[in-house]
């Protein structure tokens, strides 16, 4: 280690506000050297014996009166590599800093710097200073006026421990660099030791490592997974997954064999024994039934892989349970083919309502205006009850497929319940017991009531005819609340409270092939021309369409339960529909905009009311009634339409247009299906304030027709 090169000379640097000081100071450490070398020779003469001959001064002095000045000396000394090593501050330098806050300026750009502090008095006390600046080991208090003298002695004094100060710095660094490089190569070669004590153990750490993982894998995986010995198929362990699974605890599994327990069932349950599958078995998502100790059934994906471990072979199991997917897969899948047939099912229901109002119209005014026999009045009557019965097969297609009009309003299950306590015992056999349990204080439902009686009827009439010999049928009501849907597992089921009724019969039940279908529109288990098939397909579209859901459980011999949750509803609202029978005149002398996209409908509807004294204007879209309206401006005083009207304009959307114009033109809506208003509750829709539903009597539109006209006070929405 070479130390650093000794400075021939040394920058001391002055900071005083006072230019006297800055001279004497100059004089002291760098004065007049042929003057005082002359002195010394003559005081040798004098005085007979040797002196020692000054020495040149190895001083350059620096001034600067504010400590503002020094600091950037000092900035500047150190940044060009020629810095100073010791300052002579004063404490007072008015008007800038004083000494001591010049002093922590000045130690802030050069840390070894030694200090002389300069002061006549004292505006610190020596406890205040060093508390203030904090190095007392780099600090020197000289006092004015000051020594010569000692003036010298702290200049060379300082000087030195300046530079000792450095030269010990520059050997530190030195030594921590040297230090440095040892560690560095200390710790290469000991890395390197590391490295081969670690390459030497890594085999046995990543066996340890591996099956360490392995066995918290498999002890803390929510997959069910077992161990077969490949020599005997036994059970090796299992992990508390796969013991929830099959219900079997370890302690009933190990030592036993999967047909042993009577676990795997399924086509393919015999290949999955180890010892006759062979050695070296492995597969992956068998689909397989496992029987668990309460002998239920659960649906998995099989998947075994064959290890190796210490010389044995063994075979991993991965039981994924599918049950529960497994039935929101055929739910789901059930759902689409209940929309899919029910969207079938309203679009026959619109064309055919539309056929059966052409019928019933005719009908009607046969029965009305021809001279008829006897027989003939009989057979106009027969068509019209024929076309009332095929109208109610409509309106069941229209439940199904919840894309009926209903009239909803405020229900108490309790009023039903009481009213079928009377009813149901005349309509079932004496070898049925009734027993309906209508519950207490529930809150009311928001419904429309006479579906809602159907639906309790129909069931009831499906419980009477599954207990031919006699049985017992069990109506019930109850509050239940929903907490989780996913937990519920049924399409369109949601959070909340809702009415539970239950009907339970103990009747001859049905097999899993056909609960699995009993919902479905024309299926029936009853007798050629003993059914429609329409029944239970109803009931599922009224309780959705009230925004429940219904639930069936049924086992052969033993009965079926029938369980519908509707949500509670609000007290008090509810509306009504206007009953178009009412006691009114039939004739007219207005003019009737009659708007229907069906040729023979609209024949009929015109003539009926031509037959009646109105003037009709026909038309078979929305764009034609638009340019009717044109021609006979002024002249329409009702407008009759079909909602649902080809040429991108429908019956309300028509109506909104022309009462734009004549905000008094007075509107009747017919329809038997529409997009619109499938759905919905009418009685709240007060857009709608005269709607007939298809098929209707001619009668009925002719008296709404004419309650219409003589309405005065007519606000449509």
């Amino acid at each position: 280690m070479t130390p650093p090169a000794t400075p021939k000379r040394f920058r001391l640097l002055v900071v005083d506000d006072n230019p006297a000081i800055h001279d004497d100071i100059r004089k002291i450490l760098a004065g007049r050297l042929e003057a005082d070398q002359a002195f010394a020779e003559a005081r040798n003469r004098i005085f007979g014996r040797p002196a020692p001959i000054p020495r040149p001064s190895v001083f350059d002095l620096d001034s600067a009166y504010q400590g503002e000045e020094a600091e950037a000396l000092v900035q500047e000394a150190a940044r060009t590599g020629q810095p100073y090593s010791i300052a002579f501050v004063d404490v007072r330098m008015p008007p800038g800093w004083d000494g001591i806050e010049t002093i922590s300026h000045l130690w802030a750009a050069a840390p070894d710097l030694q200090i002389v502090l300069c002061t006549a008095y004292s505006d610190y006390s020596w406890e205040e200073i060093f508390q203030k600046l904090g190095k007392p080991d780099s600090l020197v208090i000289l006092k004015k006026p000051f020594d010569n003298i000692e003036v010298t002695q702290i200049a060379h004094a300082l000087t030195e421990k300046w530079q000792l100060t450095r030269l010990r710095d520059q050997q530190v660094l030195e030594l921590d660099r040297l230090v440095g490089q040892r560690t560095a190569e200390l710790k290469a070669t000991c890395d390197r030791l590391v490295g081969e004590m670690a390459e030497r153990s890594r085999a046995e750490a990543a066996a340890r490592q591996s099956e360490a993982r392995f066995t918290m894998a498999f002890v803390a995986s929510p997959m069910p997974l077992a161990i077969l010995s490949i020599v005997d198929g036994q059970f090796v362990t299992a992990n508390r997954a796969f013991q929830e699974l099959t219900g079997f605890t370890e302690s009933e599994l190990l030592g036993r064999t999967p047909l042993d327990l009577g676990i795997w069932s399924g086509p393919a349950a015999g290949s999955l024994v180890p010892a006759e599958a062979g050695p070296w078995a492995s597969f992956r998502n068998l689909p397989v039934n496992i029987h668990t100790k309460s002998e239920t059934l659960r649906e998995v994906l099989l998947t075994m892989e064959v290890f190796e471990d210490q010389q044995a072979i063994f075979q991993l199991i991965l039981a994924q349970d599918m049950t529960e997917m497994q039935r929101l897969q055929r739910q789901f899948v059930q759902a689409q083919k209940m929309e899919a047939v029910g969207q079938l099912a309203a679009g026959v229901a619109h064309d055919f309502n539309n056929i059966l109002q052409i019928i019933q119209g005719y009908a009607g005014m046969l029965h009305e205006n021809e001279p008829l026999t006897e027989a003939g009045r009989r057979h106009t009557q027969r068509i019209t009850e024929t076309t009332r019965r095929a109208a109610s097969v409509v309106r069941q297609l229209l439940s199904f497929s919840r894309k009926s009009i209903i009239q909803l309003g405020p229900l108490r299950i309790q009023t039903i319940l009481a009213a079928l306590q009377e009813i149901l015992p005349r309509l079932l056999p004496e070898n049925v017991v009734v027993a309906v349990d209508p519950g207490a204080d529930l809150p009311t439902i928001l419904a429309d009531e006479s579906l809602i009686q159907q639906v309790l009827m129909n069931l009831a009439v499906n419980a009477r005819d599954a207990m031919p010999e006699g049985g017992r049928l069990d109506i019930s009501a109850r509050e239940v609340e929903a907490e989780d849907p996913d937990a519920i597992g049924e399409p369109g089921a949601g959070p909340g409270k809702f009415l539970c009724l239950t009907v339970a019969d103990t009747g001859s039940g049905m097999s899993p092939e056909v609960l699995a279908r009993v919902f479905e529109p024309f299926f029936t288990t009853k007798g050629l021309g003993k059914g429609t098939g329409l029944g239970l397909s109803m009931v599922y579209g009224i309780v959705k369409q009230h925004g429940g859901w219904i639930t069936v459980e049924s086992t052969l011999l033993e009965g079926t339960t029938f369980k519908l949750f509707l949500p509670f509803g609000q007290e008090g609202g509810g509306g009504s529909f206007l009953d178009p029978v009412m006691a009114a005149p039939l004739s007219g002398k207005e003019t009737i905009l009659v708007v229907e996209d069906e040729p023979g409908l609209r024949d009929i509807l015109a003539e009926s009311l031509n037959a009646h004294g109105y003037r009709t204007l026909e038309a078979g879209s929305g764009p034609e009634a638009l340019e009717l309206w044109a021609r006979n401006r002024g002249e329409v005083d009702l407008v009759l339409t079909d909602l649902g009207l080809p040429g991108g304009l429908s019956g309300h959307q028509l109506a909104g247009q022309l009462k734009l114009e004549d905000p008094s033109l007075k509107v009747i809506y017919i329809s038997g299906y529409t997009g619109e208003v499938m759905g919905q509750d009418l009685s709240n829709l007060h857009n709608y304030r005269y709607f007939l539903k298809k098929p209707f009597e001619m009668a009925h539109l002719l008296r709404l027709v004419r309650k219409c006209l003589n309405e005065t006070d007519w606000q449509l929405v």
